[in-house]
């Protein structure tokens, strides 16, 4: 049972009892992303993330980790297009010192300047890391050129130009503009008493305020579609085909699900096992989504040499084909439903799961649905739902193409 307490100053906390577990996973979520960024300061997002490691008036960043250590707990954090979490899991023995460690970053960071320095050359090697890592990088140029003209294109990880621009009072002011009460959840999940916990936690965080007006809402993109690569001297093309998906707060949301998995999630997928076991053309094959606020993105990714990229591309087009001119078996529906089922019931036999979940769900739907009732909604989906979405999704005058590799996606056809 979920327990929901909104404070003063408008930081949400929410709750959850697992009574049968020695775990607690505690997760601060920030309607924050990379979507929120200014050109000038793009990848600022994920630095600030990083730097929140790297010291307070009370710790050093060795002391942070040492702590951490000390407790055998884990301490955290990612950066999406459209919010970042910290978090930490722990022993419920030993939650009071993990609460302390991350309050203590989140709330008192000192961004050192000599970290600072240091971190700037850490992240340019991470997006180096990126760049060798084609599979990333092929969703990378989709991304910023689809999405070109809106922030919804920015990389999360900036650029080495921004990213050297950073300093103390730049990080500063992005953060009393940003981090908001207003914009901030935080979710525990594990051995709790939730009213012992919520005190705990506004003892730390109820004092928080905002020092600047709300910042506006990122601008809705518009979808621009069309084939784009980036040539690299690999042994391999990575391939992505991409259509306009729907939004976070689609009531479709899990006929999308559905479709994905039907298509590309798994061994017994359709796409991995025409592409894969019957024709040979591929290694890694599979099916993506994202859903955003005001929009989304379906996508399709393979990665073959260069000489069966043309023919990739026409077995996964007439496997799309097919599919939403009806190739869909009762016994294949129903197979997905328990995929997404099981995966379901499965993450909840861990904390961290049950954290995550809770906090994404509350900070960027505002409301938290049941495994009952996700469950439910998986049932109701019908054969014709799934259809329909793949009908509305998967059209030809909608596709995009992205490539990373030896070759250029020019010479592609697009229908």
């Amino acid at each position: 049972m979920y327990h929901i307490q909104k404070l003063s100053n408008g930081i949400t906390i929410v709750s959850e009892p697992i009574p049968f577990v020695r775990s607690i996973a505690f997760g601060i979520w920030v309607r924050n992303g990379s979507r929120n960024e200014t050109p000038s300061c793009k990848g600022i997002s994920h630095f600030i993330e990083h730097m929140m490691f790297k010291g307070t008036d009370a710790r050093s960043y060795a002391d942070i980790a040492e702590e951490m250590d000390a407790i055998g707990g884990q301490v955290n954090a990612f950066t999406s297009k459209e919010y970042t979490c910290f978090y930490t899991v722990s022993l419920d023995e030993h939650f009071d010192t993990a609460l302390d460690i991350l309050a203590d970053m989140f709330l008192r960071s000192s961004f050192p300047p000599e970290e600072l320095a240091k971190e700037q050359r850490v992240v340019l090697e991470e997006i180096d890391m990126y760049e060798d890592t084609p599979e990333d990088l092929v969703f990378e140029v989709l991304q910023e050129n689809i999405w070109r003209g809106s922030t919804l294109g920015h990389s999360i990880l900036g650029d080495p130009a921004t990213i050297n621009s950073f300093d103390r009072d730049t990080l500063n002011r992005y953060l009393a503009a940003n981090y908001h009460p207003e914009n901030i959840v935080i979710s525990i999940s594990g051995n709790i008493n939730p009213e012992q916990v919520t005190r705990k936690v506004e003892g730390y965080f109820g004092d928080l305020r905002a020092s600047v007006a709300p910042p506006s809402r990122p601008d809705t993109p518009a979808y621009l579609g069309g084939a784009y690569s980036k040539v690299k001297d690999i042994e391999q093309v990575h391939l992505l085909l991409s259509f306009p998906g729907i939004e976070l707060n689609s009531p479709r949301l899990y006929d999308m699900t559905l479709l994905n998995t039907i298509l590309g999630s798994g061994m017994s997928s359709l796409l991995f096992q025409k592409v894969r076991e019957e024709l040979g053309l591929a290694y890694s094959v599979y099916t993506h989504y994202s859903s955003y606020v005001d929009t989304g993105l379906f996508s399709v990714y393979a990665a073959v040499s260069p000489q069966n990229l043309e023919v990739t591309c026409a077995a996964i087009n007439d496997e799309l084909k097919a599919f939403s001119a009806g190739a869909l078996s009762a016994s294949r529906l129903a197979k997905a439903k328990e995929q997404l089922k099981s995966s379901l019931l499965l993450s909840l036999e861990s904390s961290s799961s049950r954290m995550m979940r809770m906090g994404r769900s509350q900070l960027m739907l505002g409301r938290i649905h049941t495994s009952d009732e996700i469950i439910e909604k998986i049932d109701n989906v019908t054969h014709e739902n799934v259809l329909d979405m793949a009908k509305d999704i998967l059209r030809p005058d909608k596709i995009s193409i992205a490539t990373v590799g030896a070759r250029e996606t020019s010479s592609l056809s697009l229908v």
